[in-house]
């Protein structure tokens, strides 16, 4: 990781990082050469068996605090923030990584209110909760941090999305449908476009990133490993400036159709 020396973060917190994608990105903050003083992965069990790796991790790393969060609980994401407060101070938080999803297998027939409801209040509304909850810190960071402009290094919202919520590409579309899922992250990379336009006078950036088609238990057909997708979002996020505030971009850094 190299490329990555000149990489420094303060603090991040990733959202559904007790396995897969947000487990991997948990790992690739640690391995930082300069690793963050403080990395808050959350689960929604923190007693579970999905959660035992996550466990391992943190006793090896004195810097990785875990938190038990559901995006979709507000009082669970205040009792969150209240603790990484704790642990940050005035430091605040440097990234806020809404990595956290959900999809149902719903084509057009199946969709339904109960599902596309569960959809939407963890892949869509979690994140703008998490945001509000949150914002306080991350504008700690931007206040705090020497850089000038925008980038990641000083205070950013990552929302995790995804390039089944491109209305231009509908990708993959004959292979799965996923109404639910692909709506949820059409509305979430609105809301990543929103947020780019109102906490940028805070010095606070916001992007949406595609991981790529990533091999996890859901989906083991994927194109990549966690390893490739994850590795490639750091360098993503190390070379983010002010030009990148509000984008729609790949794991490979290219911009992406909304």
């Amino acid at each position: 990781m190299s490329e990555l020396r000149d990489f420094c973060v303060f603090s991040v917190l990733v959202t559904g990082s007790d396995r897969g994608i947000g487990l991997g990105l948990v790992k690739r903050f640690l391995e930082l050469p300069s690793p963050p003083k403080w990395v808050f992965a959350t689960t929604l069990d923190l007693e579970g068996e999905e959660t035992k790796e996550l466990r391992e991790l943190a006793c090896k790393h004195a810097n990785l605090v875990v938190l038990q969060l559901d995006v979709t609980n507000l009082e669970s994401i205040q009792a969150a923030q209240k603790e990484v407060e704790q642990y940050t101070g005035e430091g605040g938080l440097t990234i806020l990584y809404n990595n956290a999803g959900v999809w149902i297998f719903n084509n057009l027939q199946t969709e339904n209110v109960k599902d596309m409801i569960g959809v939407y209040s963890v892949n869509t509304i979690g994140p703008l909760l998490m945001s509000q909850a949150f914002l306080p810190l991350l504008k700690k960071a931007a206040r705090r941090s020497p850089c000038q402009g925008l980038s990641s290094s000083k205070a950013a919202i990552i929302n995790m999305s995804s390039i089944a919520g491109s209305i231009e590409l509908m990708a993959a579309w004959d292979q799965v449908q996923v109404i639910g899922y692909r709506c949820s992250k059409a509305a979430l990379n609105m809301l990543t476009r929103c947020q780019s336009l109102e906490y940028s006078a805070n010095g606070i950036m916001s992007v949406a990133i595609h991981p790529g088609i990533v091999k996890t238990s859901n989906i083991p057909t994927g194109e990549i490993s966690v390893e490739e997708s994850t590795q490639g979002i750091m360098t993503v996020l190390s070379n983010l400036c002010e030009e990148d505030n509000g984008t729609y971009l790949d794991y490979l850094g290219q911009r992406l159709p909304w």
